[in-house]
Formats: C-alpha cells, sequence, structure tokens
C-alpha cells in the first residue's frame, strides 16, 4: 500500500511539473525566442535613444543661438542709446559713504550710465577711491576744493550757500574734454547723493533733445514742485517759494543734452548768484527758453524723484567715550 501511494505521489509530483513546465515556457516563452525578443529590444531602445540624442543636441543649438541673439540684441540697444552722465558732487562726512552706497545700488540697475562723482577735496580721498572700485558702476571720479571764505560748515542750514558749484563745474570740464559730441550722444543729470531715484526717471530723460523736465517730490515745502503742462508744453510752475524765477525747480527736475555744453561753452554754475538761482542760471546760460522745456513723467504728472535728505548723525557719545573710557570708536574702522 505504502509503495502505491508512493508511486502516486510521483507520478502527481511528475504531471504538476510538467502542467508547471508548460505554463512557465507559454508564458515567457522559449529561451532562444526570449533571447532574440531581448536583443530586439535592445537595439530598438538604442535607435531611439540615439534619436532623442541628437533631438536634445539640436535644441541646445537653438536655444544657444536665441541666448546669443537676445544678449546682442540687448548689448545694440543700449550701446546706440544716448549715455546719461549724472553728476554728483560729494564731501567728506559722517553719511557720506551710506549715501554714495544707497544710490550706487539704484544704479547699479541702470543701463548706459556714467557716473561722475566730485569730491569736494583738493585730492581724492581713499575712502570714496576704493567705494567707487568696488561698486560696480562706470564712474570717473574728481576732486574740486570749495574754498574755506564760501563753504557751509557742517551744522550751517542747507540753504545758506550754493552748494556744490565747483564740482559740478569740474564734471562739465570733464565732459567737454572727454566726451566727442558729434558721436557720444548723452545727457547730463545734476544728482544730489541723497536724493531718491525711481529707475524710470533714468529712462525719461534718456531721449533728451534739449532739456526735460518732471516734479520733484518732497521739496520747496511741499509735496512736490512741478512745471505746469497744458497741451504738451510747459506753461508755468507750480511752487511756492520764489515762484518768479526763471526757471523754479530743483536741480533734480531737470535734465540736459550734453550736446548744449558743447554748443554753450561758456556756460557754468556759479557761487555769485542769489539763493534758488543756480537751476535757472545754468539753464538761461545754455540759452534754454520755455518753449524747449520738454515735459516728461506723463505730463509731469507723476513724481519719480524725491528730495530726500539724510539726517546729520549726532555723534555726541564719541566724545563721551573718550571721556569715560579713554577711547572712542575705533577710525581704522571705515563707516
Amino acid at each position: 500500500m505504502v509503495q502505491i501511494r508512493m508511486r502516486k505521489l510521483f507520478f502527481l509530483y511528475i504531471a504538476i511539473s510538467t502542467v508547471a513546465f508548460i505554463w512557465f515556457y507559454s508564458s515567457c516563452g522559449f529561451p532562444e525566442c526570449k533571447e532574440k525578443e531581448i536583443d530586439h529590444l535592445i537595439k530598438k531602445y538604442k535607435a531611439r535613444n540615439k534619436e532623442l540624442d541628437k533631438k536634445i543636441s539640436d535644441l541646445s543649438q537653438q536655444l544657444q543661438g536665441c541666448q546669443k541673439n537676445v544678449m546682442s540684441s540687448g548689448r545694440t540697444e543700449f550701446s546706440h542709446s544716448p549715455t546719461i552722465y549724472m553728476v554728483t558732487p560729494t564731501h567728506t562726512h559722517p553719511e557720506q559713504k551710506a549715501n554714495l552706497v544707497r544710490l550706487s545700488h539704484t544704479l547699479l540697475h541702470v543701463k548706459n550710465i556714467h557716473w561722475i562723482v566730485v569730491e569736494d577735496s583738493v585730492s581724492k580721498t581713499v575712502l570714496v577711491s576704493k567705494f567707487l572700485q568696488s561698486s560696480g558702476v562706470k564712474n570717473t571720479h574728481l576732486a574740486a576744493l570749495t574754498p574755506h571764505e564760501i563753504k557751509m560748515k557742517y551744522n550751517d542750514p542747507t540753504w545758506l550757500k550754493p552748494k556744490g558749484v565747483l564740482q559740478r563745474n569740474a564734471a562739465i570740464q570733464w565732459i567737454r574734454e572727454n566726451v566727442k559730441p558729434n558721436r557720444d550722444k548723452g545727457v547730463v543729470y545734476f544728482a544730489d547723493d541723497d536724493n531718491t531715484y525711481s529707475l524710470e526717471i533714468f529712462q525719461e530723460m534718456r531721449s533728451t533733445k534739449k532739456v526735460t523736465v518732471w516734479p520733484v517730490g518732497l521739496v520747496g515745502g511741499l509735496r512736490y514742485e512741478k512745471p505746469v503742462v497744458k497741451d504738451g508744453k510747459v506753461t508755468g510752475w507750480f511752487t511756492y517759494w520764489k515762484p518768479n524765477r526763471p526757471f523754479p525747480m530743483d536741480m533734480a527736475g531737470f535734465a540736459v543734452n550734453v550736446n548744449l555744453f558743447f554748443k554753450f561753452p561758456e556756460a557754468r554754475f556759479s557761487n555769485e548768484v542769489p539763493r534758488g538761482f543756480l537751476e535757472s542760471t545754468i539753464l538761461e546760460q545754455l540759452n534754454v527758453k520755455m518753449e524747449d522745456l520738454e515735459p516728461r513723467a506723463v505730463n509731469c504728472s507723476k513724481v519719480l524723484v524725491w528730495h530726500t535728505r539724510t539726517e546729520k548723525t549726532k555723534l555726541k557719545n564719541e566724545q563721551l567715550m573718550i571721556k569715560q573710557h579713554g577711547q572712542g570708536s575705533d577710525t581704522n574702522i571705515e563707516v
């Protein structure tokens, strides 16, 4: 009985193994067939991969071409646009570097600008020289000393005497000596270092034919001062202080085509003018008339520059530190 059962189990094992074998190869194929199928799939994959590599290469070349076209287009656009020669007088005071750093960060976003920084000093200082070298803005660094007898003291009110006169004149002279009027299209803008400038203002002035004008915010004891515009022409001025001046506006409120400084080579700023007449004097010397003014900033309805002022820092505790501890701040640390 045992032998019969063992025999039955053996035949059952053989039957099950045979069925399993047949099922496996019917599902997976015989080895040689499977191998051929795998070879076919590999060849198909390699062909597809080669095709994709070619497409990627073609797309990469197209992308590089597009990038070159965009960069070339940008260089062409700005290489043919007028350069803005921005003139900034500066002098040594505790807030000087902070003002210049803040202003430079605006100028980093402006294409085709040449920053002319003029120190009120016998020679160029190390602080400003080092700063300009690392500023990332194309610049020219000059120095022109204001005589002691007409120089403002640190605590004098800002309106007491004309400021930045000789420094602006030094920049104008540099422009006359280095710019080629028949070759170099440009605009001159006199910009104080503590004002606030929208990036839009630089685009507004770039197409100046003679003199462009716009509103200035937070100036003259008003929320803004501005030219009055009618039918696209300047007809008057919105200002409270001395409205009868020929051009009653702030220095930040106009830009001049560089060619005018060559057409009128004697034009320059003067310390011998009444308070508030610096702007009027230079424009009159450039033979500018009311009808020459080109209103910008949506017909002078939009404020894009503000006559902000940096607060004078009180450093009285420096002396107290010296008195109590024998020394104040380390003067080797540049501020």
